[in-house]
């Protein structure tokens, strides 16, 4: 893992508020439907502005740490925020320190690999610590490039 400088990010898509423990249960998982209906085709075409063909993923309004409820939005990376679809919501991803992860492999388990490293660091106490403010995943071709939002360094 390094440290990067996240370049903000708009981000246009649908929403969900759910927790590890939620996604854990496949009866109450609320990701897999969401992931569903942002895959779908089309689902984005009617959103304009659109900077690429790329699927983000935006975790942002933590309760807590990795245990608390969060919210996730999947959606695409806009210039600007447009008139918002129905049932779409905006967030502007802010331009942060980031611990920078790449998922290669087949999906979805170099994804859970990432994140389950990315745990680990952070209940190890691993440096820097994690800002649990917002993160993003930028889903393309080649895997998941994770941006995982980090308090910046004492200096």
């Amino acid at each position: 893992m390094i440290v990067v400088d996240r370049p903000e990010a708009l981000v246009v898509g649908h929403a969900v508020r759910t927790s590890n423990a939620e996604e854990m249960d496949p009866a109450r998982a609320k990701l897999p439907a969401l992931w569903r209906r942002a895959g779908a085709p089309g689902a984005f075409a009617h959103v304009p502005g659109r900077i690429d063909e790329n699927l983000y993923a935006v975790l942002t309004d933590y309760e807590s740490d990795h245990h608390g409820a969060y919210t996730q939005i999947v959606g695409v990376a806009v210039r600007s925020i447009p008139r918002l679809p129905d049932g779409m919501v905006a967030v502007r991803v802010p331009g942060v320190p980031a611990l920078r992860l790449e998922a290669r492999g087949p999906m979805p388990g170099a994804l859970i690999e990432s994140w389950q490293q990315l745990w680990k660091h952070t209940e190890s106490g691993g440096t820097p610590p994690r800002a649990f403010t917002t993160d993003l995943e930028v889903h393309h071709p080649e895997g998941v490039d994770l941006y995982i939002a980090v308090f910046p360094p004492m200096g």
